[in-house]
């Protein structure tokens, strides 16, 4: 590089460098003298700076967060108080919609008056304690095919001896027979068992709706996730019992046992996890056993499938040892 190349540009940076700390010079003598807050911006620039900025990300800035809507409990109803017409506001789900009623009440409130014993789950008539069953009962081994034999043909003078008919067996009465083939008896299977009734003692809860009726019930909505639950409390429930009665419990301990889990929409049991427990481990650790044994459960309807809109569910369960 020659030396007036040299020159030129050692001007050049001398310039910049001038250039440079005048105008940061000019910028924090205008702002320490505040010439910079008394200048209003012109009214073109403003026009411009509200045409380029997104006034949609804008308005959504603005609007304030969702509340996280509180999961339903769900709640066993009597078929025979159950509602045609959903009520408008309610905290419980159900097989079926119910609405809120009391025999008598002494004043009016937003919830039903419940005269029962316990206030620790729900409930608005006694129940019995269901007696234990199989948890899937296997099926019966194929029965060799029958000897078909031909029909003896009476003439009459010949006398012979036949058990009678028995009439009594015709008709509604009658027995199933059993079945010849496994086919048959998966269809025997298929055909939706009785369904068992969740155990307990009735609530207490005080309150008094103007609603009469000769049982109390309460405020229920009902939906396919009522229908599936109630199958899924029994069976739980069910199991925990056929537990407990293994090990002789004798109510001797009190306390509860919380527990989460996720039911996916084949029925199986992931990530169960016990969230509190007041009893010993053992005791708890029968309540996940009767979480886990009876499952895989029965797959979620397509409809329930759609409401949830994922494959699973988080799912809560509480046991009281009373």
């Amino acid at each position: 590089m020659s030396r007036p190349e040299i020159s030129r540009l050692a001007w050049a940076l001398g310039l910049s460098l001038a250039l440079h700390l005048g105008s940061y010079g000019i910028y924090e003598g205008g702002k320490a003298l505040h010439v910079w807050e008394k200048l209003s911006t012109p009214a073109w620039v403003k026009k411009l700076l509200k045409a380029v900025t997104p006034t949609k990300a804008i308005d959504v800035a603005k609007q304030p967060p969702k509340p996280r809507e509180a999961p339903l409990m769900f709640v066993e109803v009597n078929p025979n108080t159950a509602a045609v017409e959903p009520p408008k506001d309610t905290k419980y789900y159900a097989a079926q919609n119910s609405r809120a009623a009391n025999p008598d009440a002494e004043k009016e409130t937003d919830v039903p008056k419940i005269s029962g014993e316990q206030d620790r789950v729900m409930k608005t008539e006694d129940t019995q304690r269901p007696k234990a069953q199989p948890l899937q009962p296997a099926l019966p081994p194929e029965p060799p095919a029958p000897e078909v034999k031909p029909k003896a043909t009476l003439r009459p003078g010949d006398l012979s001896m036949a058990k009678p008919e028995d009439e009594s067996l015709k008709g509604e009465g009658q027995a199933k027979p059993r079945p010849r083939t496994v086919a048959e008896a998966r269809a025997q299977q298929a055909q939706p068992p009785e369904p068992l009734k969740i155990a307990g003692q009735k609530a207490r809860q005080d309150g008094g709706v103007r609603r009469r009726n000769i049982t109390s019930s309460l405020d229920a909505i009902g939906s396919p996730f009522g229908v599936y639950d109630a199958a899924i409390v029994a069976a739980i429930q069910n199991r925990w019992y056929a537990l407990l009665e293994e090990r002789g419990y004798a109510s001797d301990r009190t306390g509860k046992v919380v527990l989460e889990f996720q039911l996916n929409y084949d029925g199986r049991v992931t990530d169960e996890n016990v969230l509190e427990h007041s009893v010993d481990e053992i005791l708890s650790l029968l309540c996940q056993k009767a979480i886990m044994d009876p499952s895989p459960y029965s797959r979620w309807p397509s409809d329930m499938r759609k409401m949830v809109g994922t494959d699973y569910r988080e799912v809560r369960f509480t046991f009281y040892y009373n």
